[in-house]
């Protein structure tokens, strides 16, 4: 098997491969923004992934070649964070590196030769599979013996302080861990994992994922901005984030946090309360095959998403508003029966449908009529996270 993935790695770096390994891209469920506020998520693996035929190779260093990335080298043991490689796959190999060697793991030098069907910026987070994917290919070569929710944190961590990205850690914790999962980031050091037992493929409703057709190009701001305007609220009562802050304190003094954080940041503040209350109603619908009140849930995520949350519409935008069409595209198509919600860091990427089966051809043929072949995905999801596929 993966025989094209080999005859690539062989092309690239003149020797055989001796391993095969996958991380999934991932869908949010529910908890849209409440994972940087320790609060609780609901996330799927999907069956997109990012591969690597990888091989040692005696050196100091780790070589990656990426399809559709510069081609990068990092010297072992990893250096410090270095701004001006901000955003690059460089950037990320060597902090998933960094994180090993913060938990006293060495990194041994290696070839990867990656490939992946997680589109950048589709929403399904294909940085994560492609840290949880290097991380995944240290652990194997290094024995190191990390558990899923330490490289899903070591992706985490080189995402935040080498990448230059203040993202939470559901994308990694999904992509790591695989099949259905609520996540509860109380602790943020050590989150607690749930499997949810649920059948996906019983329930009578496909799973779309829409490209708006809008680029995450240069909305950094925009994402940089939720965590920052929140953590104003926080501030306010002296709390790190807004788990800390029970939710009757902060609205006792609404006035007053109000005038001191601003009004956007005080509807974000009641999105991430609203969504942590949502989230353990989702999960209980699905344990129970509640399928109807999960869509319902689905549905409410999605307009606080847009409404309080504000997501949607990159700040400014009048003319281009992607995302916004896309929803109301879709949720015209469905006539009152599914649910659709912005996917994941919204502003652009995709959004999210569960699309009756019966319904399910014309939905696809019609958002692909105005946007674009190919917009519409049907996906399912995938029972496993990072793992070694094939030994060579």
């Amino acid at each position: 098997m993966y025989e094209s993935l080999k005859l690539r790695f062989k092309e690239k770096f003149n020797k055989e491969p001796k391993w095969i390994f996958s991380a999934p891209g991932r869908t949010e469920l529910g908890g849209n923004h409440t994972d940087h506020q320790h609060g609780v998520v609901l996330a799927a693996a999907v069956n997109l992934d990012s591969k690597a035929a990888a091989a040692p190779n005696g050196e100091n260093i780790i070589r990656v070649f990426s399809e559709g990335y510069p081609f990068c080298e990092i010297t072992l043991p990893p250096s410090e964070p270095d701004r001006g490689e901000f955003g690059t796959s460089a950037s990320l190999v060597r902090g998933v590196a960094a994180a090993f060697s913060r938990l006293g793991h060495s990194v041994c030098g290696f070839d990867a030769y990656v490939t992946s069907d997680v589109l950048s910026g589709s929403g399904l987070s294909s940085s994560a599979a492609f840290e949880v994917l290097m991380g995944v290919i240290m652990n194997h070569m290094g024995d190191c013996g990390l558990s899923a929710a330490e490289i899903a944190m070591a992706g985490q961590y080189a995402e935040n302080v080498y990448f230059g990205k203040p993202c939470g850690l559901m994308d990694q914790m999904a992509s790591a861990t695989g099949n259905v999962i609520a996540i509860d980031f109380a602790e943020s050091a050590k989150p607690a994992v749930k499997p949810v037992n649920f059948d996906f493929s019983r329930s009578g409703y496909a799973l779309c994922i829409i490209d708006s057709g809008a680029d995450h190009a240069d909305l950094t701001d925009c994402y940089a901005a939720i965590p920052a305007e929140i953590k104003k609220v926080c501030d306010f009562f002296g709390k790190s984030v807004l788990r800390e802050l029970p939710e009757d304190e902060f609205y006792a003094q609404l006035s007053s946090v109000r005038a001191a954080a601003g009004d956007r940041a005080v509807l974000r503040a009641i999105h991430v309360y609203n969504e942590n209350k949502r989230v353990l109603q989702q999960t209980a619908a699905l344990e129970s095959g509640n399928f109807e009140e999960f869509l319902s849930l689905v549905s409410q995520s999605g307009r606080s998403s847009w409404m309080l949350l504000q997501n949607v519409i990159p700040e400014g935008r009048s003319s281009a508003q992607e995302l916004a069409f896309a929803l109301s595209l879709a949720e015209h198509l469905l006539a009152g029966r599914g649910a659709v919600r912005v996917h994941g860091g919204g502003f652009a990427g995709t959004i999210q449908a569960f699309v009756p089966c019966d319904m399910l051809d014309k939905f696809k043929s019609e958002i692909e009529k105005t946007l674009g072949d190919g917009s519409c995905r049907v996906l399912s999801i995938r029972p496993q996270g990072g793992i070694l596929l094939e030994e060579c």
